[in-house]
């Protein structure tokens, strides 16, 4: 049998990650081995991994001589940054900038950088319609990865640029599920601005980065763009009702109320929905249903996920 090639995760106990870590492992027949990368590799989820096979080797975004070491001798690497850690998009920026030149030292062979649109490009730093914030930044969350990209392809191994959409986890983990209005009704509120919103489990964007490993040296270069559906809130609201057994309507929430509800990262995830708004359908086209199917078969639809998840959406 063939030396299996090795992939190494970052991430590899996070949502995309650990998609990922885990699309591996159910493929008996891949040609990859795993490698997870982790500043804790004595955590529980960790170890978790580690008794399933899992090659389990320490490595820090913050400490770039850790990340040569931990990708030495890796075909592929996955690059995955956490802006939610600690809400800095420079520090992501950093981060994500030590993992691309580690990726060359060590002369990994394909990278794939979990990436998002450098939103500065479309609505300039001085576009009233979304307000600057941390002083150079539209969406923070996005900024700060799409402002990589550019250190990805001249200073890193060849790389594709896979985009993800909205995590529908959101519903469950993040307080954006449906809450109980005065009147006893459940609502869904989201600042869409009419707009449709691609929207993904996140557990297949792992599953769609396996895809893109396993397609080769083909889409170095390629931005890929990936969701298991584009809905309007009434859509999602509409599903929500089917799935979990309670009336649930949808109310479009005004931006600048949304950016002011006061929560950590309410205004970056206010400016995130207006600029999708203010793209429209052009944000929607960026992430392909169909080549999203192609790299990952199993991706669920909204349906799907719900089906699967519907005890875990909080109804309060």
């Amino acid at each position: 049998m063939p030396k299996k090639e090795i992939i190494a995760v970052m991430g590899a106990t996070g949502a995309q990650g650990g998609g990922l870590v885990r699309a591996i492992l159910a493929d008996r027949e891949s040609p990859f081995a795993v490698r997870a990368i982790t500043r804790k590799p004595d955590s529980e989820k960790a170890q978790v991994l580690a008794k399933l096979g899992v090659e389990i080797v320490a490595g820090d975004a913050d400490n770039p001589a850790s990340l040569e070491r931990a990708f030495a001798g890796a075909h592929g690497v996955f690059c995955v940054t956490n802006f939610w850690e600690h809400f800095s998009a420079d520090r992501e920026g950093a981060q994500a900038t030590a993992m691309a030149r580690a990726t060359k030292q060590a002369g990994v062979r394909h990278v794939i950088w979990s990436t998002l649109e450098d939103t500065r490009t479309r609505v300039p730093l001085d576009d009233a319609r979304l307000p600057t914030l941390q002083g150079k930044y539209k969406v923070p969350h996005f900024d700060s990865k799409g402002a990589v990209d550019h250190v990805f392809a001249e200073e890193a191994a060849p790389t594709t640029y896979l985009l993800a959409a909205f995590y529908w986890e959101n519903f469950i983990y993040f307080g954006m599920g449906p809450r109980k209005g005065a009147d006893g009704e459940f609502v869904l509120s989201l600042p869409l601005g009419g707009a449709k919103l691609p929207g993904i489990a996140a557990e297949d964007i792992g599953g769609c980065a396996y895809g893109l490993f396993r397609r080769g040296m083909s889409t170095v270069g390629q931005r890929v763009g990936i969701a298991g559906e584009v809905l309007d809130g009434s859509e999602m609201a509409a599903k929500m009702t089917n799935s979990l057994g309670r009336k649930i309507s949808f109310n479009d929430v005004p931006f600048d109320v949304y950016r002011g509800l006061g929560f950590p990262g309410a205004e970056d995830l206010g400016n995130m929905f207006q600029y999708q708004a203010i793209l429209g359908d052009e944000f929607s086209r960026s992430r392909d249903l169909v080549v999203s199917r192609s790299l990952n078969p199993g991706l669920l639809s909204f349906d799907a996920w719900l089906a699967r998840n519907k005890g875990r959406i909080p109804l309060e």
